[in-house]
């Protein structure tokens, strides 16, 4: 029989209660897991969970109960390679199709959905992941080059019930709308950070050759280095005030209220 996982605290059980109270004895028995989290979403699409935000973050940073993926029969696989990599801080050993992608490897055999196949053409940016600190298209990276290489996805960045400083910056801003998009772009703006702290040049950069490390970086230069994750274009507004608030680590005034 499985075990329940999940240890909700008050706050949690007050938000079930209130938004889902139809799932609450499922989560109390049987564990927080994908569907609950889609639920949540199409709920903080619609705003309601604004009002309930301590237990919305504790939720959004938990990890979700991953049903175990069999192996696969290695006869049954071309060309199959065994990769060895970190995937968020976990080892692990997947045997592929020397020609999969680290995004259907991710997805599929290791089921973290929380990375999206968008247009599965390295041009919206929806399955941008980390790798060795710097942000990938992963559905143009294959598996097979990943070995022995560190992995983060968008479910690696929250620590215990603690959210990483940008996905709090992106609740606090608004800096989502269906929300489909949003693992790619918080991705992307946590690597963004590694960038400006290496002094690494985009594209409008002035003087490429001055000695830039520990930059902060201005507006237009966030949404320039986000234009690659193409939903919101990467220079909507509430987006930039997240990634400066993040970086900055002072508050910014939110730009968005509540209907009256």
């Amino acid at each position: 029989m499985k075990q329940n996982k999940t240890q909700l605290t008050p706050e949690e059980k007050k938000l079930f209660g209130d938004l889902m109270p139809e799932d609450l004895e499922e989560v109390i028995h049987s564990g927080f897991n994908r569907r609950h989290f889609v639920k949540l979403m199409g709920l903080a699409t619609a705003g309601l969970l604004a009002s309930h935000l301590i237990g919305a973050e504790q939720l959004f940073a938990r990890s979700l109960d991953l049903e175990e993926i069999p192996d696969l029969i290695p006869e049954a696989i071309e060309n199959g390679v065994t990769v060895n990599f970190k995937v968020n801080s976990s080892l692990s050993k997947v045997t592929v199709d020397s020609r999969m992608t680290l995004l259907d490897t991710l997805r599929e055999r290791i089921g973290l959905t929380g990375s999206k196949k968008g247009c599965d053409h390295g041009q919206c940016g929806a399955c941008t992941v980390i790798v060795d600190g710097n942000r990938v298209l992963s559905c143009l990276t294959l598996a097979a080059s990943c070995e022995g290489k560190s992995v983060i996805t968008i479910e690696g960045l929250a620590k215990e019930n603690e959210l990483n400083p940008m996905q709090s910056a992106f609740l606090k801003h608004d800096g989502f709308q269906c929300g489909f998009c949003t693992p790619g772009q918080i991705c992307s703006a946590v690597a963004l950070m590694k960038e400006a702290k290496e002094g690494q040049a985009s594209f409008i950069t002035k003087d490429i050759r001055e000695h830039r490390q520990g930059i902060m970086l201005s507006e237009e230069e966030i949404s320039e280095r986000m234009s690659g994750n193409i939903c919101r274009c990467g220079a909507y507004p509430n987006i930039v005030a997240a990634i400066k608030e993040a970086q900055s680590g002072k508050s910014i005034e939110q730009s968005w209220l509540f209907a009256g």
